[in-house]
Order: structure tokens, then sequence, then C-alpha cells
């Protein structure tokens, strides 16, 4: 079994929402990590930057 995922989800009127995005490599199922200045996927290592966003 993995790890909580306390802190990736919250509820909005009965409904939930992502709080992290999720990896466009990986699948729904797997979160980026949201770093300084970086967003990081620790399954594939796909990385986004910040800058633009």
């Amino acid at each position: 079994m993995g790890k909580a995922r306390v802190g990736f989800y919250d509820v909005k009127g009965g409904a939930l929402k992502r709080t992290h995005p999720a990896c466009p490599t990986c699948g729904p199922g797997t979160f980026l990590a949201n770093h300084g200045n970086r967003l990081s996927c620790g399954r594939c290592g796909h990385t986004e930057s910040k800058k633009g966003k």
C-alpha cells in the first residue's frame, strides 16, 4: 500500500478537489511535488518550471 495522500485533496462543498497537479507522463494517480521553482514527479522524473506560471 502507498503512502497516505493527506493534503493532496481538499473538500469544497461536498466535492473533492486536487491540490497538486497530476503527472502528464504517469497519469492521474501520480501527483507532482511542489518545490520552490519547479514541479517534479518522483516516479518518472518529469519536471516542469514554475517560471511561466
